[in-house]
């Protein structure tokens, strides 16, 4: 799959989310300005109610696509579901690790570990609805089974001295939260 760019870069969603927190003044109680336009709540800070046409794509560069193709039987085995954020925290003595515990819509508890630790804070993805992949055999980090895998958007932004010193920005692939637990993807 190809990667994409979806909305603002999580780094900059954190530091628009501390400013929003230290700047209530003018908002009211439902996060609208005082001439009724959207304030930048975290909720509105990811990008996803902004217009295409206000994002600055052009210092992104997008990985290529893969040559190689993949037969429909092959894809449509693996099995994509909404899931509900219940709890996050970071992995004791990881640096990267994310410990996600998800309501995949089967009663039970899902556990997921990924890498993003660099990208977002545990408290800011509570309650947030994520696309996994949840029929990957478990795989042992840390001593943790992680059970599946969260989709996320990757880019590189291009830098003005020189393209290699451009920096990753990573996005989870959040979904409205009217899509209830467990809602297959096709």
């Amino acid at each position: 799959m190809a990667a994409v760019e979806i909305g603002a870069s999580a780094s900059s969603a954190k530091a628009e989310n501390a400013g929003t927190a230290q700047a209530g003044a003018g908002k009211d109680s439902e996060g609208e300005q005082a001439d009724g336009e959207k304030a930048d709540t975290a909720e509105n800070s990811c990008g996803f109610f902004t217009p295409n046409d206000s994002i600055d794509f052009s210092n992104v560069k997008i990985e290529p696509l893969f040559e190689e193709q993949v037969d429909f039987d092959t894809f449509s085995k693996s099995d994509f579901r909404a899931v509900k954020v219940k709890e996050c925290s970071a992995v004791p003595k990881s640096k990267k690790l994310l410990k996600f515990v998800l309501d995949d819509g089967t009663g039970a508890d899902r556990v997921i570990l990924s890498g993003i630790h660099a990208y977002y804070e545990p408290e800011e993805l509570v309650g947030k609805t994520l696309i996994a992949i949840t029929n990957l055999p478990p795989r042992k980090m840390m001593g943790i089974d992680s059970c599946g895998m969260l989709l996320s958007a990757v880019n590189m932004l291009l830098s003005a001295v020189n393209e290699r010193n451009g920096e990753e920005e990573l996005h989870l692939l959040m979904v409205d939260n009217h899509i209830p637990a467990g809602a297959k993807l096709y």
